[in-house]
């Protein structure tokens, strides 16, 4: 019997919607995940992570609300499919990729930082 696990993240940044959204693809490519969908008029994104030996690809959606001109709230939600078997191997899998996901883009961000 196949089930999703579900987590979620809400996180806010200290950067304008615009440039944390030109970052994520970036981020993305990083981690070598796929694009499977980008709402740009609505700042949301979704992207499929990579599966493993007895292991699924989780979907992540990725959302920007801007807070103000310096700030971002990101909501991100995975959703990982899992048997009865595989479920004991998936275990935080889905938190430990959006865990990476926020580190690398963090990396990313700081990296490439505009000064104002």
């Amino acid at each position: 019997m196949a089930y999703t696990r579900e987590e979620t993240e809400n996180v806010e940044v200290d950067y304008p919607v615009q440039q944390l959204w030109e970052g994520i693809p970036k981020a993305i490519e990083k981690l070598e995940w796929t694009i499977e969908q980008s709402i740009p008029e609505k700042y949301c994104i979704i992207v499929k992570t990579e599966g493993a030996f007895l292991s699924y690809p989780t979907n992540i959606k990725i959302a920007l609300v801007s807070i103000n001109d310096k700030t971002t709230r990101m909501l991100i939600a995975g959703e990982t499919p899992v048997t009865t078997v595989t479920s004991v191997l998936e275990f935080r899998r889905t938190r430990e990729r959006i865990e990476r996901f926020i580190v690398i883009l963090a990396q990313h961000m700081e990296k490439n930082k505009k000064q104002p």
